[in-house]
């Protein structure tokens, strides 16, 4: 990019290969290094920056509260967390997300329907959705090209 420094955007930290999952797996993406080309990639994982542990009990939305599989409401660790994941979008510059899809705090359009039965419901992540209130674009994975094209470099 010519002496430019890259434009920095957020990634889910699991997608990076990072141990952050709620099952402590590691699945890393293989859109990485496409990103890397155009981007500074600043490291994301709301959940872990709410104060849960790795690994966790499953998690979704359920209403307007975050609940575990056995029933515990975690919702002020998932809106901590996404508070502090703008924190650091806004400190680091970053012109977009890209996060984890179908997450209980990092999905964009579909999530998990709160029932843990695998099924899937419109709607946003805790962290994707404030993000998107605060003017930064959310995108899942497999939008890659949708983030490539959709960003001006």
């Amino acid at each position: 990019m010519s002496g430019k420094e890259k434009p920095a955007i957020a990634v889910s930290a699991c997608l990076l290969g990072q141990r952050c999952r709620y099952n402590g797996e590691i699945k890393p993406w293989s859109g990485v290094a496409e990103l890397e080309k155009s981007f500074r990639i600043i490291p994301v994982c709301p959940e872990l920056l709410g104060g849960l542990p790795v690994p966790r009990e499953p998690s979704e939305i359920s209403g307007d509260r975050v609940i575990t599989r056995s029933g515990k409401d975690v919702t002020n660790a998932f809106v901590t967390g996404a508070e502090k994941t703008l924190e650091s979008v806004k400190r680091n510059g970053c012109v977009a997300a890209l996060l984890k899809e179908r997450s209980p705090s990092c999905g964009r359009g579909l999530v998990h329907n709160g029932l843990f039965d695998g099924g899937m419901v419109s709607g946003n992540g805790i962290a994707a959705d404030l993000l998107e209130r605060n003017g930064i674009p959310v995108f899942g994975e497999s939008q890659i090209q949708e983030l490539l094209k959709g960003i001006a470099l």
